[in-house]
């Protein structure tokens, strides 16, 4: 009986991911997640400054009066 594409797709990506990937160690998952989390604490911290600035100039323009 013939096999149908969709049943090989399965059974080939099983298998790659089985034997193919190499899965990072705990200590590796670790630090990769503290450095994500630092860095969007980071790009949130600029962020934050960014827009206040702007906002701080905005209030500045917006209160000169002609």
């Amino acid at each position: 009986m013939k096999k149908y594409k969709i049943l090989t797709d399965i059974e080939e990506s099983y298998n790659e991911l089985v034997h193919k990937v190499s899965w990072p160690t705990k200590s590796e998952l670790v630090n990769s997640t503290i450095i994500v989390m630092v860095a969007s604490i980071l790009m949130a911290l600029v962020i934050w400054l960014i827009d206040t600035i702007i906002d701080w100039v905005m209030h500045g323009v917006y209160s000169i009066h002609f």
